[in-house]
């Protein structure tokens, strides 16, 4: 049996990229030079990222009753995903992100109904085929649901370490960790847990840890060793929402293809760094001939909203 198909589960929303001057004062009204309107989410951005890298991805998500999660479904199956949904009352997560010209970001978020599947839709998705599955951890119960049919069927599995989805400590997240193929941690997540954080996250169990270091690169950790892989030159960042997604959703479709961990995040991070060049996290997505010939994508000057 060839397992071939990336398996995703989490959130979804909609995201609304400002970028301004500055950020206002209080009761100051700024105007804004460039708003992107698209798909956002942990899971949604690394399902479409590794569609567009060219691997089979299916995204099990729950949005609200309000319209707009139809729409981003829609949306995010024009780019190639297989999206299964349930429908929740309520409203479909939505995120601001407000840009200044030095590349800072802020983000506001309101979580809605949208932030993980059901626990009927984890234990019932077919896993034909399936040879990943990826999440961020933003419910751990229903989780366990999915990690347990990925022991039983032997699947890899990964997740992005949000800390937002250990809010009482990594402990938390130990059943899942334990057996993990791959955990990807963000500077905030490493201080989030806290000192010797990678080592404490192999002591538990997982099998690497991938560290990204921003405009550096990214840090590969196993039990034995550490593995820099460096970001290529690139033009001048304009966003980097998404850019970890990116690198989530691209190093899961190498390791399909039958590449190895170092090589797999050359590649991913080759991805990642060339998301950054335009608004928004999905709308700045490449595709595998973007990432093999990048001339024409970094001559332009943004992406296009979806």
């Amino acid at each position: 049996m060839i397992r071939d198909r990336a398996l995703f589960a989490g959130d979804v929303s909609i995201d609304l990229t400002l970028t301004c001057a500055r950020m206002p004062a209080p009761d100051e009204k700024v105007t804004v030079d460039t708003a992107v309107e698209a798909p956002g989410g942990v899971a949604a951005n690394a399902a479409v990222a590794c569609a567009l890298a060219g691997t089979p991805s299916v995204l099990l998500v729950s949005t609200g009753d309000d319209g707009l999660g139809d729409r981003l479904v829609e949306q995010i199956r024009a780019r190639g995903v297989e999206v299964f949904a349930s429908v929740n009352t309520g409203s479909t997560c939505r995120v601001v992100i407000i840009l200044e010209p030095h590349g800072e970001k802020r983000l506001l978020l309101h979580p809605g109904v949208s932030m993980f599947p059901s626990a009927r839709q984890l234990a019932q998705v077919s896993l034909e085929n399936v040879g990943w599955f990826h999440s961020a951890v933003y419910n751990i119960s229903d989780a366990k649901i999915m990690i347990e049919r990925c022991r039983d069927h032997q699947i890899p599995w990964s997740f992005d370490l949000e800390p937002s989805t250990f809010p009482a400590g990594i402990d938390t997240l130990a059943d899942l960790i334990d057996g993990a193929a791959a955990l990807f941690c963000n500077a905030r997540a490493i201080e989030t847990i806290g000192k010797g954080a990678v080592a404490r996250l192999l002591s538990m169990g997982a099998a690497s840890v991938v560290e990204t270091l921003g405009a550096v690169g990214v840090r590969l950790h196993t039990k034995d060793d550490f593995r820099d892989v460096a970001a290529p030159a690139a033009a001048r960042v304009k966003d980097t929402t998404g850019a970890g997604d990116c690198l989530a959703g691209w190093f899961i479709s190498e390791r399909l293809r039958g590449v190895g961990p170092e090589e797999a995040l050359q590649t991913a991070t080759a991805a990642a760094t060339l998301s950054c060049q335009g608004l928004g996290a999905q709308s700045s997505y490449p595709t595998r001939a973007d990432v093999t010939d990048p001339t024409a994508w970094l001559t332009q000057s943004s992406r296009p909203a979806l």
